[in-house]
């Protein structure tokens, strides 16, 4: 008689499958394993099983030879993670059950007592929580310099002018100094963004459990003091399925992008020979593999184009969200990939965005010349008729109108005209408007706050310095 073999690999899950006969399909397993990506959250799921080992001890639901005995084990485990010897399979689902079924091989029985009053559900929950909060506390240093390095060059560049365009169209002159602080202000807008989603995550979902709660008598205060959190959250079906705080996040995040997009599109533009207004470093630069004399400004396409990437996150996500009813359901694994591509994704951006600010070369000339075109104090003339001959706007607007099509005509700048060429469209210009039609003169005249002349703009870069 044949000696029947049998399989060291259980037939159903160790840490779920009492009521099953049998254990999932290949298939089902593939699609319902979630450790390639969730094994990310080993730190938190490491931290808030200490807390809730912790609490347990501390109401007397676990003795403490049975804590100190988690306590070690989860020490272990983090330490074999970390240094890469702890061994991941798909058939264990996730980060969570990875951990809890470790911690029973090092420990046994006390291991698997840990997950008393405590669901996959509130675990994941918070650990999720914790990451996001993480993730926030990793990214405003870096949104901060960033910001740094826009108000040295704005610093540097107080008074080095350059067209202001609307309709990317010439239209006043301004200060390059004053263009990089309005990017000063977008990051110091999005970075309050993230301190307020912070502060709106930072509530704990341990001990709501499955999402009913439970009938043991733990400490949800306990953990939630533990883990940093402000408290525990009030309602166990609310802490177990909201999943707001990660929209929120990737909604600051998708800003962010949107304004870091900017930023790199005009850095695409000013490096291109058309404009010639800074030169990115080479440390951020490419070549063509067919075209010696290419040099592309390869970074911040990229930053414009992953912009995309994290746009996109937060639809994915809202679209997973949009129709679950309370309380969770297994959509919920969807969430931890967008937001972790998109926070690693906008990690990079910024790095690379303060790297190219930091270091890329004002071509001032450049600059100054591109000044000489599109009747840039036009709107300084009318102005003019304004203050001086008390001129109602509107038509000062028009006689303004006349001497630009005048200049065009002749082929020359507004400064350039003779004082009979503007008398000839209006009799009462004197000769004081020429105080008004350099382009220098238009700049320093701007002097309102928030304005674009030098001594406002240093002004405005020390207030962002000492606000940082």
């Amino acid at each position: 008689m044949t000696e029947k073999k049998t399989s060291n690999t259980p037939t159903t899950n160790p840490l779920w499958g009492g009521r099953f006969a049998s254990g999932p399909g290949a298939l089902m397993e593939q699609m319902n394993a979630s450790i390639e990506f969730d094994k990310a959250l080993y730190t938190q799921d490491i931290e808030g099983s200490r807390a809730h080992c912790t609490m347990l001890g501390s109401v007397g639901i676990l003795s403490d030879d049975d804590c100190n005995a988690i306590l070690k084990g989860l020490d272990t485990i983090q330490n074999e993670i970390e240094s890469g010897d702890f061994v991941f399979s798909p058939a264990l689902e996730d980060i969570h059950m990875h951990i809890e079924s470790r911690l029973i091989e090092l420990v046994g029985d006390p291991g698997a007592r840990l997950h008393t009053a405590r669901s996959r559900n509130d675990q994941v929950a918070t650990d999720f929580r914790l990451w996001v909060r993480d993730a926030i506390d990793r990214l405003d240093p870096s949104l901060r310099a960033l910001q740094s390095a826009l108000i040295d060059q704005a610093e540097a560049e107080a008074a080095t002018v350059l067209p202001g365009l609307t309709h990317l169209q010439p239209a006043q002159p301004v200060t390059f100094g004053h263009h990089m602080l309005a990017y000063v202000e977008m990051l110091r807008r999005d970075r309050g963004r993230f301190a307020d989603c912070r502060g709106r995550l930072n509530e704990s979902p341990l001990g709501a459990a499955a999402l009913a709660g439970t009938s043991f008598p733990i400490d949800p205060a306990m953990t939630a003091k533990a883990l940093g959190f402000d408290g525990p959250m009030n309602n166990s079906m609310d802490a177990v399925s909201a999943r707001d705080f990660a929209i929120e996040f990737l909604a600051d995040a998708a800003i962010a992008a949107t304004h870091l997009s900017r930023l790199a599109e005009e850095l695409v533009m000013w490096a291109s020979p058309r404009f010639g207004f800074v030169t990115v470093d080479d440390t951020f630069s490419t070549g063509s593999s067919i075209m010696p004399q290419k040099r592309n400004p390869d970074a911040a396409e990229l930053v414009r184009g992953k912009s995309g990437r994290i746009i996109g996150a937060l639809n994915g996500l809202l679209i997973v969200l949009k129709g679950l009813p309370l309380a969770y359901s297994k959509d919920l694994q969807e969430d931890k990939e967008p937001v972790f591509a998109a926070a690693g994704q906008l990690d990079l951006c910024v790095a690379a965005m303060t790297g190219m600010i930091g270091g890329m070369t004002v071509n001032t000339q450049a600059m100054r010349a591109a000044c000489e075109d599109g009747f840039l104090t036009a709107t300084d003339l009318a102005d003019w008729l304004v203050r001086t001959l008390n001129m109602p706007f509107r038509n000062a607007h028009a006689v303004t109108g006349q001497v630009v099509k005048l200049a065009e005509t002749r082929g020359c700048g507004l400064a350039d005209l003779s004082l009979a060429d503007l008398q000839s469209v209006e009799a009462g210009i004197t000769d004081d408007v020429f105080q008004v039609l350099g382009i220098e003169q238009s700049v320093a005249s701007r002097s309102s706050p928030g304005g674009t002349a030098p001594d406002q703009v240093r002004a405005a870069a020390a207030a962002a310095r000492k606000r940082l």
